[in-house]
């Protein structure tokens, strides 16, 4: 039952991802100002938002380990983590094709720009300090404590275009801003490109937690073994 609803919903995040395709790249116009470069934000914001709702699962989730010491909640944590970096990487990605090209520069040291790499980077801490310790419990542990504090990084990315007044554009969608300044169709296409992403997002996060959980099974068995020895 369970693979069941991961292939609907995978499927589902396909459609709905080639719909998107077909009507951002035929049917949405070109922006007055951009031209057809603007159409890689329907990518690289619901990418932000993708990994910004993982970031966040995870932070919540690994305050649930901490006060009722569940493996599952870890699991969960490691796994949403795992996905949201991959969606952080592709933000970066599409951030820098898209600067390349109205900018003229692949990279500058603008506040939003800065303090999303260095999420980025916290978050590939987090699994790295995960990799190094070797006993179960204690990394559950000390990971659940970074998480949670990791996602301080993740706020302060999401505000810093309205904290700090850089190079990066400002908030165009009508949720940050009253009314806001992009087209309605487009917009619209953002959100459901985003709900395509987060479906995807979902049966990878999925397939990862039952990675993790088999992994955790080798790790129970090489323990007994190592006692028994």
């Amino acid at each position: 039952m369970r693979e069941k609803i991961l292939y609907a919903l995978g499927l589902a995040g396909a459609l709905l991802l080639l719909r998107n395709l077909y009507v951002i790249l035929l049917q949405l116009p070109d922006e007055s100002a951009q031209g057809a470069i603007y159409r890689i934000i329907f990518f690289h914001v619901p990418s932000w938002f993708t990994c910004f709702t993982g970031f966040f699962v995870a932070g919540v989730s690994s305050i649930l380990y901490l006060v009722k010491k569940k493996p599952v909640y870890d699991t969960f944590a490691v796994a949403t983590v795992e996905v949201g970096l991959v969606f952080t990487i592709i933000g970066l990605i599409t951030g820098m094709i898209w600067a390349r090209i109205i900018w003229g520069i692949w990279w500058t040291w603008d506040a939003r720009l800065t303090w999303a790499f260095i999420t980025c980077l916290i978050y590939a801490g987090y699994l790295m300090l995960r990799g190094a310790i070797d006993e179960a419990t204690a990394r559950a542990r000390y990971a659940a404590v970074l998480c949670i504090f990791a996602f301080t990084s993740v706020v302060i990315t999401f505000k810093a275009i309205e904290w700090w007044r850089t190079q990066h554009p400002g908030p165009v969608l009508s949720i940050r801003t009253r009314g806001g300044n992009m087209d309605p169709a487009m917009e619209s296409m953002l959100y459901l490109n985003w709900l395509a992403l987060m479906l995807i997002s979902a049966v990878l996060t999925a397939v990862r937690m039952n990675q993790e959980g088999v992994l955790r099974q080798v790790e129970g068995l090489r323990r007994q073994v190592h006692a028994s020895s």
